[in-house]
């Protein structure tokens, strides 16, 4: 399928193909649709107080009498269709567990009214009027106290799954992965050393830029048109159907720009509400989430305790590994399987030559914001404690870690037993690494970091200790056996192509990687690729953004489709040379005859011959790509940090990472999902924390209480793009806007071990932990 041979388009870092528009201002986001649209309603919810409750009355009087309201809804008049949240595949994995709006709330903040105004200020005053009275539930919001027998159930009654996946919701578990190989129970008992610790890693919000948003407006057909802020645009199609009774062929799902997703908009939030209220009225409608909304009615990072026991002998061979994972899922089940299931499918491979290995994992209900779909999504929880576990057992044994991990980590033409165990939410696939560097992104980030310079070295400056510490980590490319994307691809009568991708740009440059493969394999310039995305009308078929899937997955059907059309445009320069297709090779935009004179004919002069003459008919193709393996990339990364032993702060002096992603398409796109991934994670590691009060309210419900980063704390970043090639991906590429998020914490907490001797296992990093940890060791 794909030729080493090309360097003209691909692997050539051109600007992003909306770089202008973005620049100007010109690009519409969600919100903009609703600009100088007649007659446009606004959509504000009212929320719950209590954090698990029954609603046993909801007055709206008081609401209704708000000049300019026109409709309220509550669960007594709206659909109880029950559905999942989680965009992905379908039947999703994760429980159908909630409705548009549920009598039972199970957090603060939950939605339990919408008010439909002719303006969004008088919409939000009529919401704050609505009351609602509650029979009061136990609330729970410790996971570990759910599971526990006589527990209160969170949930029960109709609650179901699609997928024959574990699902108890009379222990309050929302997803379950078990599985074991080797002889974990022997390997122990013959061990001549263990380890053992427990992790635990917290919440965090996705803080894209754009909030969510859904505009549902009608066409002159009276279709209903939504423009939504989602990474699953036909997900969300089919979702909104079957939860509203709409007709499926009278929707039609729309992402224009969007303002970054992160996992955040894998979600089907506001859709369905924008949809129900417009198609009742037979009016447009708006709907946008404020901040403080989003952080709570959206997702979050799941909350993840991750107990590791291992079994080695003296020259470090790991013979067995015990991992639990504890996942608070919070009060719904989206994703509750999937990143539980990541938290192993994505990090146990890495280290395949464990013979004997468990892992258990629970995804466990509490009345806390719901968890979901997060830029790494189980497996930069896994790998905080791997890395960690693995830096302590090369220090108890005086071993390298960066030669430890080059002798043990996985490498091309070896597979692991993980990748048949579990998916991501489904079964495992088994599957063969065809393309790994680890080894040389390793002795690269070593240079860089200096780490034989630096590594136990302590240097000390006043009240600050500087040290050093590495963390290496594995992701997938799309979800095998579930992930499916399209491409369709039309020559115009200019020799210009149009093409068509189902695939959802997040701010990433989708458009433009997928227009540079078009470019390369139909030999144009990028500028005659004219990209149309996300339109469930217009465009083909994509299971949508999601687990690293988008260049890897939908980049495969677009060389697909341009290949086939490529054979085309060959076979009608043949008839126009009167030679044989095999003996025409494409170049410069020109059909060119192999034959020593050399003849060649435009793309423009093809198409309009095949447009106008006798062979009428147009150039194009369509093709889908299905995953059938999930090749992985792989990234070394490594910290240097200084921590002030007087008041327990950390300082990122510097940051590399060194990342085997196959064949960059767009270097520097690549390049600048790297970057943005490890500040996000440094973030995690540092700054960003929410707290709850007693009554599980966030109560850093804004971003000036949640601290996400600044220029000035963004330290110096080294990135270095290590060339594989990835047989299976387009022109040798695979994902890389997730690995480089699984590294910063676990890199930053070995770091703090090498400065200070203390090792921390619960995230974040905060000065009041750090500096008591420093007075526990000193005492």
């Amino acid at each position: 399928m794909n030729d080493k041979s090309f360097k003209k388009y691909v692997g050539i870092s051109i600007p992003k193909i909306d770089d202008l528009s973005l620049a100007c201002g010109t690009a519409r986001y969600t919100s903009d649709y609703a600009i100088g649209v007649r007659g446009l309603l606004h959509l504000a919810f009212a929320y719950s107080d209590v954090p698990h409750a029954k609603i046993t009355n909801i007055d709206v009087s008081e609401a209704f009498s708000v000049s300019g309201v026109v409709d309220i809804f509550t669960y007594e008049n709206t659909p109880k269709t029950l559905y999942t949240t989680a965009g992905q595949g379908y039947p999703e994995p994760s429980p159908y567990d909630t409705r548009m709006f549920n009598q039972i709330v199970r957090y603060v903040r939950e939605p339990i009214a919408a008010v439909l105004a002719e303006s969004w200020d008088t919409a939000e005053r009529a919401a704050k009027k609505i009351k609602a009275e509650f029979e009061p539930l136990t609330a729970l919001f410790d996971p570990e106290e759910a599971m526990n027998d006589g527990a209160p159930k969170i949930h029960g009654g109709d609650d179901h799954v699609k997928l024959p996946v574990t699902y108890k919701p009379d222990r309050n578990i929302a997803g379950e992965v078990d599985f074991s190989y080797g002889n974990v129970i022997a390997a122990f008992n013959n061990a001549e050393l263990t380890e053992e610790a427990t992790y635990t890693t917290h919440c965090e919000s996705h803080c894209a830029m754009e909030p969510h948003s859904a505009v549902a407006l009608f066409d002159e057909r009276g279709r209903l048109v939504i423009y939504a802020t989602t990474q699953v645009p036909f997900h969300a199609r089919r979702s909104i159907a079957r939860i509203t009774g709409i007709p499926a062929h009278k929707i039609r799902v729309i992402k224009p720009r969007l303002g970054g997703g992160f996992g955040s908009k894998q979600e089907i939030i506001l859709e369905p509400y924008v949809a129900f209220a417009a198609w009742k009225h037979q009016r447009p409608v708006r709907c946008e989430l404020r901040r403080k909304d989003v952080i709570t009615m959206s997702r979050m990072r799941h909350q993840m305790h991750i107990h590791i026991r291992s079994a080695f002998d003296a020259e470090g061979k790991i013979n067995a590994l015990d991992m639990n994972d504890l996942m608070n899922s919070g009060a719904y089940g989206s994703h509750a399987l999937t990143v539980l299931s990541n938290a192993a499918s994505k990090v146990l491979p890495l280290f395949n030559k464990i013979e004997n290995v468990n892992f258990t994992g629970y995804s466990v209900y509490t009345n806390l914001p719901t968890g979901g779909a997060y830029r790494g999504s189980g497996a930069t929880q896994g790998f905080f404690a791997l890395n960690q576990h693995i830096d302590t057992i090369c220090r108890r044994l005086k071993l390298d870690m960066p030669e430890y991990v080059k002798e043990w980590h996985i490498k091309e033409g070896e597979t692991s037993a993980v990748f048949e165990e579990v998916g991501e939410g489904t079964e495992g696939v088994d599957q063969v690494i065809k393309s790994c560097k680890l080894s040389q992104c390793i002795d690269i980030g070593v240079e860089k970091i200096s780490w034989k310079e630096k590594r136990n070295k302590r240097e000390r400056c006043g009240d600050w200790v500087r040290g050093v510490g590495m963390a290496v980590s594995m992701q997938g490319s799309a979800i095998p056996m579930v992930d499916m994307a399209s491409a369709a691809i039309k020559m115009q009568d200019d020799g210009s192509c149009q093409l068509y991708v189902g695939a959802t740009d997040t701010g990433t440059g989708s458009d433009t990687v997928l227009a540079q493969i078009a470019a390369e394999t139909l030999q144009i310039p990028v500028e005659k690729v004219l990209v149309l995305s996300s339109d469930t009308d217009l465009t083909p078929f994509d299971t949508g953004a999601y687990a690293s899937s988008t260049t890897y997955l939908s980049g495969s059907a677009v060389m697909k489709a341009a290949l086939d059309l490529a054979d085309q445009i060959r076979k009608a320069a043949a008839l126009m040379l009167e030679c044989p297709a095999s003996e025409i090779h494409l170049q410069d935009g020109c059909a060119v005859s192999d034959a020593g004179s050399g003849v060649k004919i435009s793309y423009a002069k093809i198409a309009s011959d095949s447009f106008y003459s006798n062979n009428q008919r147009q150039l194009q193709a369509v093709a889908s790509a299905v995953a059938s393996e999930s090749p992985a990339p792989f990234a070394a990364q490594f910290a240097e940090v200084a921590v002030d032993v007087r008041k327990g702060r950390v300082k990122v002096i510097k940051f590399v990472s060194v990342v085997d992603c196959g064949q960059a398409i767009n270097p520097n796109l690549a390049e600048g999902q790297i970057h943005g991934a490890v500040l996000n994670g440094i973030s995690w590691t540092l700054n960003e924390h929410h707290i709850f009060d007693n009554n599980g309210s966030i109560t850093t419900n804004s971003l000036w209480d949640y601290k996400i980063p600044t220029i000035p704390d963004v330290p110096e970043m080294q990135v270095i793009i290590v060339p594989s090639y990835e047989p299976s991906g387009p022109y040798g590429a695979k994902s890389v806007s997730e690995v480089a998020i699984n590294g910063p914490a676990p890199a930053i907490a070995n770091a703090i071990f090498d400065a200070i001797g203390v090792r921390l296992y619960d995230l974040p990093f905060t000065p009041e932990k750090v500096w008591k940890a420093i007075k526990i060791k000193v005492n």
